[in-house]
């Protein structure tokens, strides 16, 4: 029973707790009188500011250790803070990689330093940073990128030179002849038989200068003053293969070394395969000045020359197909032909493949020369132009100026016309008429 009371007498009469009257005092005093003044609006406009190369950006970085820079300023009457030195700020850039730098933060026993180039700064940037800054006067608000897109990582570091590590890593990187001879040696190491051989290939080729890349031969000039072009009266305009004015044979007026490279013979050899395999040549695939003239492989008994006349056949398709890969009117015959990708490479650099994927006009016509010359290989300089005018895509009439401008000359054979290349070159000229002067 009396616990039953003192339980309903404290329910009835229950102590007061001071603690939660004073907070209630508290409370009311504060809204009574110290009431919070409301935030005012401010109506801004916002600029942001695009990087900018010749300057340099805010760097925002942080210190996973939590040491703060600030601390000694705001207690300065420590004495204890007098003799540790004041907090500093340094930023070093690479000389060699402008984009390189290395924040250093000091005035404490060790420096702090912060890289963009290691570390977390390697990571990908999936958002970009930005610092926002209020200019009330105007009402303006500056948005402004930091520097590198980074949050600099602040670690501390043991010694005075900080600079040690980016000099190091900048004596680790290696050459480009070093990394491509690194490349050649794990590729021959871990790499399939084809890729071996298309590696040789590749470096057999950049050993030698592209073809076309020089018009100098043996130290002679290759301009001739009283050589102006039919279509233009610059030397650059007559869009011709290198050539050779005091040759005094035809092979050497156009050298065959400078227009198919040592490095690129290797790639020439799919002729020569069908050819020794008995497989037929199909006019869908091959040009037909390739097809009616193969059949002369098998008259040749020195396998050298054999060979060099089935690898300059090869080139004369890749580059008739190269052609027509970028015309509209040749594109379906030429899709599925497969060109060897040095071919292919030298091909875009040396006819300049414009964005539209179609080929200069000029381009062409030093295109459609390669092709002439290489003709006249084949048939000892002495050649009917009715299956090369086929093949691309124009008529006899309209090949005759482009072989003229070769110095090469028509003649009748049993009344067939045979282009020939006479000796020394000699270049067409334009000839102007003059109108007769009315009496």
């Amino acid at each position: 029973m009396g616990k039953k009371e003192k339980k309903k007498l404290h329910m009835e009469n229950p102590i007061p707790d001071q603690g939660v009257e004073e907070a209630e005092y508290i409370k009311a005093n504060i809204t009574k009188s110290d009431k919070v003044e409301e935030t005012e609006k401010m109506t801004v406009k916002i600029e942001v500011l695009s990087p900018d190369p010749d300057k340099i950006h805010p760097i925002v970085g942080y210190f996973p250790s939590g040491y703060d820079p600030l601390k000694k300023s705001s207690e300065e009457t420590d004495p204890e803070n007098i003799e540790q030195p004041e907090s500093s700020f340094s930023l070093f850039r690479n000389r060699k990689r402008t984009t390189r730098f290395q924040l250093v933060v000091g005035g404490s026993h060790v420096n702090f330093v912060g890289t963009n180039y290691s570390g977390e700064a390697t990571a990908a940037d999936l958002c970009h940073y930005s610092i926002g800054v209020l200019d009330k006067g105007t009402q303006t608000l500056k948005i402004i990128p930091i520097a590198g897109n980074k949050i600099i990582r602040l670690d501390p570091k043991i010694g005075p030179d900080t600079l040690e590590d980016e000099d190091n890593l900048d004596k680790q990187e290696m050459t480009e002849e070093e990394k491509a001879a690194k490349t050649n040696a794990l590729t021959a190491a871990y790499s399939t038989k084809r890729a071996i051989r298309r590696s040789m290939k590749r470096e057999a080729l950049l050993q030698h200068a592209n073809a076309g890349a020089d018009h100098e031969i043996e130290g002679n000039e290759l301009t001739n003053q009283n050589a102006l072009e039919v279509f233009g009266t610059t030397n650059e305009d007559r869009n011709i293969p290198p050539y050779n004015m005091a040759a005094t044979t035809p092979e050497t007026a156009y050298p065959l070394d400078k227009i198919i490279s040592k490095g690129e013979w290797a790639c020439l050899s799919d002729i020569i395969d069908l050819s020794e395999a008995g497989e037929p040549f199909r006019l869908d695939c091959f040009p037909s000045f390739v097809c009616n003239r193969v059949h002369t492989l098998a008259d040749i008994k020195d396998h050298t020359k054999r060979q060099e006349l089935a690898g300059i056949f090869s080139y004369i398709t890749h580059l008739v197909k190269y052609k027509d890969k970028h015309s509209l009117e040749g594109f379906s015959s030429a899709k599925s032909h497969k060109i060897p990708g040095m071919l292919f490479q030298k091909f875009s650099s040396m006819f300049g493949v414009s964005e539209s994927k179609r080929l200069p006009a000029e381009k062409i016509d030093l295109l459609i020369s390669y092709v002439l010359v290489l003709t006249l290989y084949v048939d000892n300089f002495r050649t009917d132009p009715f299956d090369i005018a086929k093949d691309l895509r124009m008529s006899k009439a309209q090949l005759r100026p482009r072989f003229e401008l070769l110095g090469c000359k028509y003649i009748r054979d049993n009344k067939v016309p045979v282009v020939t290349l006479p000796l020394p070159l000699k270049f067409a000229t334009t000839q102007k008429k003059r109108k007769k002067a009315r009496g």
